[in-house]
């Protein structure tokens, strides 16, 4: 059964690092209690780089809770729930099962399953690994993005009800494997029928399928 294990909001704030200063809300904080969900996020968070964040599709940034038990005993780290700045950390939330386009009420909302999530420097800054992109990929374990199809009220603890299921072939894990890993033209195809899928992703699989 999945749930939300814990729910994080957040401001862009300014950083400076090797690439120089940029903005980000990465550094999210926990939220306690009741949190209205709209089409766009949750109440009180907001996205600095709008140009590659913050759209319909992108409404709430997830992340299992067992990716950080694999993190910290795989690779020796010390992270914690909220680290790689989702917003919601899920428990029970396995990316080889959870398909994209998956519809699920969950509190008084219900979202739809839109695609993985795209490591980034932030990410590996935030986690203080160089290297965080690279393994992120190599181990399929990315997180996920949500649409809102009915606004809502969620917090911790609530539990996730499947309403619909389109595409079971099209795991999270399995379009992450089909880019990163080893291209399989024909689930490129059968991703690329999803309504709305993600002009990234849409991209990234006709690159594969076209000589």
């Amino acid at each position: 059964m999945i749930s939300i294990h814990s729910i994080y909001t957040g401001q862009p704030q300014t950083y400076t690092s090797e690439r120089g200063t940029w903005q980000s809300s990465i550094f999210r904080a926990p939220v306690e209690g009741p949190i209205e969900l709209g089409e766009r996020g949750l109440a009180g968070d907001q996205v600095s780089d709008t140009k590659n964040h913050g759209s319909p599709s992108q409404a709430v940034c997830c992340h299992p809770l067992e990716h950080y038990v694999f993190w910290n005993r795989s690779y020796g780290m010390s992270l914690q729930a909220g680290n790689v700045g989702e917003n919601w950390t899920l428990a029970g939330a396995a990316e080889d099962e959870i398909c994209i386009n998956d519809v699920y009420r969950v509190g008084t909302a219900r979202v739809r399953v839109s695609g993985p999530r795209v490591p980034c420097f932030k990410q590996a800054y935030r986690v203080q690994r160089e290297d965080w992109v690279d393994l992120t990929i190599k181990e399929l374990r990315t997180g996920f993005y949500l649409w809102v199809e009915k606004p809502g009220v969620v917090q911790a603890g609530d539990t996730w009800a499947l309403e619909a299921r389109s595409h079971p072939d099209a795991s999270i894990q399995a379009l992450n494997r089909c880019v990163y890993q080893k291209f399989d033209p024909a689930l490129a195809q059968q991703l690329l029928t999803i309504p709305d899928l993600n002009p990234y992703w849409q991209r990234k699989l006709r690159a594969g399928i076209q000589p």
